[in-house]
Order: structure tokens, then C-alpha cells, then sequence
């Protein structure tokens, strides 16, 4: 009798709607993207220059590229590609730099490609929170888009990794 009682709980338990314990996790960190950075995006971690056949860690504000068979990490490009313009060149985004031959073979079609916008020439206002933006916003707003009022950018609009062409 004790047994078909709990059974029958279980069954009445499992019938009760419940919030699910999973959670979904958006991790934005647009304030974080330079101001060079393609539009479209709500979460960096590298962008892949095929240009100069670089990389870039946007949590890390470094640039990663090879010298003599090494990976440099540094603050700024090599004085070889000072004539680089990251506004113009073609930006991948990509989740590591681990790929680099596949990365180099790969996005090859995109040197020399001049068409992609960028964060500081957008009038999209969840880029106004990136350092140095023409529409920047004064200290405070930024809560507006990405605490508790998050704005009209976070009612479904370009969730997830973003859109963009690779």
C-alpha cells in the first residue's frame, strides 16, 4: 500500500508544471569589441584577419600572430603591417586561434574584401557602449541595454553569436 502511494505521488509530482533548472545563458560582450570590430555581433572572442593572416582576442585586447614559426601576443600589430588598416580589412569571427591553417585556407577569399561595416561608423545604438563610438553613451546608460532594463535590443533581436557572412 506504501509503495502505490508514493508511486501515485510521483505521478501527481511529475504532472505538476515546473520551471526547468536549465538556463539559458546570453553572454554579450559588446562593450568589449573595438571600435574597428564588424557590426552584427553580440559575442567576440577572436576575429581572424585574412588579410594579414591574424588574429585578434577580444577579451584579451591582443593581437596573435605567428613570428618565425611562433605565436606573438601583443598589444599591437608588427611593424611589417603598420601600413594595415583595420577600419578596411575584413574581419572573421571565429572561436579560437587553434585553426589557423584551415582558418588561412578558408577565409583566403576574403583578402582584400573592403565591404564589411564597422562598429564605429554604426548607428545601431547597442554600439554606442563601445569606447570611443561617434554616439557614445554617457556612464550609466550602458545598464539600460544590459542590466535589469535591458532595452529594445534584448526582446529577441540578434541573440546568440550573432549574424554576419563568413
Amino acid at each position: 500500500m506504501k509503495k502505490l502511494i508514493i508511486i501515485g505521488l510521483l505521478g501527481i509530482i511529475g504532472m505538476i508544471p515546473y520551471r526547468a533548472a536549465a538556463q539559458i545563458s546570453v553572454n554579450v560582450n559588446i562593450g568589449s569589441q573595438p571600435l574597428w570590430g564588424p557590426v552584427g555581433y553580440d559575442h567576440v572572442d577572436y576575429y581572424y584577419l585574412p588579410d594579414i593572416e591574424s588574429y585578434y582576442s577580444v577579451p584579451k585586447r591582443q593581437f596573435i600572430y605567428m613570428d618565425n614559426g611562433r605565436w606573438i601576443f601583443s598589444t599591437s600589430l608588427p611593424t611589417r603591417y603598420r601600413s594595415y588598416n583595420l577600419y578596411n580589412g575584413y574581419k572573421v569571427v571565429v572561436n579560437s586561434y587553434d585553426n589557423f591553417n584551415s582558418d588561412r585556407v578558408r577565409y583566403a577569399k576574403y583578402k582584400k574584401v573592403r565591404t564589411q561595416k564597422v562598429i564605429k561608423y554604426s548607428n545601431d545604438s547597442r554600439y554606442y557602449v563601445v569606447k570611443g563610438h561617434p554616439h557614445g553613451m554617457p556612464p550609466g546608460q550602458a545598464k539600460k541595454y544590459y542590466g535589469k532594463d535591458k532595452g529594445k535590443w534584448d526582446k529577441g533581436h540578434d541573440k546568440g553569436h550573432g549574424k554576419g557572412k563568413h
